[in-house]
């Protein structure tokens, strides 16, 4: 099986949102697209899932038109896509009945999900008095963002995908639940399903995605397999941490400070060859090293130049 975007554009009036967007995933795995706000991710996201029509392109599942429709995708959306007022166990439920999942099916689920994500008190309430009856499902609006994010993830998994789409899946969550959203795409991962995120957070796509494209303004800037792009920076990022003060040092190397932290340097180097003559200097000067790190630029550092270099971004998406 594979999942093929080709050339495809959208646009409204004569603004094009999304430029001849084209990329593929020959194997189950993580693809990322990134981009600042109003670069056209959401936009692409939506017209994949058949909810916006598209001016030109091709979507294709196995070589093969794909309808979205016909195909088992769950979605995780940005914004709250909760009835605020209805049970969170009726939602689920039609959620899964969308899907086609019979009702002992999804209840099964409903209670697995429910578990791994804490949700139990939630969705199924203990009684309160013995002999008393069970107390009904809480409604969408009694919950904090960070639960209501996670009964949306259930809603996503309920039909257990073969497409998974995540749209900023860890925003607003706290470090405890995001861990917990980590583990579960993990676990969806080793299931071999075709996963596409989309998120502002870059040590969560250098986590989990191998190959990305970065959009800017709907057009493509950056695309192909984040290692292969960051091999082709070369190790120019220097990390220097001394008990001593180095400030010397490094004016004397001719080497430029891209920020001075704390307690430590981060210096660009033109190579290997630059960090090594330093830390020979250092080392001459009998400076007592405490870190000493040469590393390729960062997924951060390489999105803000390719964005910055394409002119910046517009406001809406």
């Amino acid at each position: 099986m594979s999942f093929e975007v080709k050339n495809l554009t959208k646009s409204y009036g004569e603004k094009v949102v999304v430029d001849h967007l084209s990329f593929s995933m020959d194997k189950p795995g993580v693809y990322a697209l990134l981009g600042t706000n109003g670069a056209g991710k959401t936009t692409s996201i939506r017209v994949m899932l058949g909810m916006l029509q598209y001016d030109e392109g091709e979507i294709l599942w196995d070589g093969k038109p794909m309808v979205p429709a016909e195909r088992n995708i769950g979605y995780l959306a940005e914004e709250r896509g909760l009835y605020p007022k209805y049970s969170l166990l009726d939602q689920l439920l039609y959620f899964a009945g969308l899907k086609n999942v019979p009702k002992a099916k999804a209840m099964e689920r409903i209670h697995y999900w429910s578990e791994r994500l804490k949700l139990d008190e939630y969705i199924f309430p203990p009684k309160r008095v013995k002999g008393q009856k069970k107390t009904k499902s809480n409604r969408a609006d009694q919950l904090s963002k960070g639960n209501q994010q996670k009964i949306q993830l259930m809603a996503a998994l309920i039909s257990d995908p073969e497409i998974l789409v995540l749209d900023e899946p860890l925003s607003g969550l706290d470090p405890v639940n995001a861990d917990l959203f980590k583990t579960v795409i993990r676990e969806e991962m080793q299931k071999d399903k075709y996963i596409i995120m989309s998120s502002h957070q870059m040590h969560t796509i250098e986590e989990f995605c191998t190959d990305l494209t970065i959009l800017n303004r709907g057009k493509v800037v950056l695309q192909g397999n984040l290692d292969e792009i960051k091999k082709g920076y070369g190790r120019v990022n220097l990390f220097v941490k001394c008990d001593e003060d180095i400030a010397s040092y490094i004016e004397k190397a001719g080497l430029t400070i891209a920020e001075k932290l704390p307690s430590e340097y981060h210096l660009k180097v033109s190579g290997e060859e630059q960090a090594m003559e330093f830390l020979q200097m250092l080392m001459q000067e009998k400076v007592t090293i405490v870190r000493f790190e040469l590393r390729e630029p960062s997924l951060h550092e390489i999105f803000v130049e390719k964005v910055e270099n394409a002119g910046g971004s517009d406001e809406e998406e």
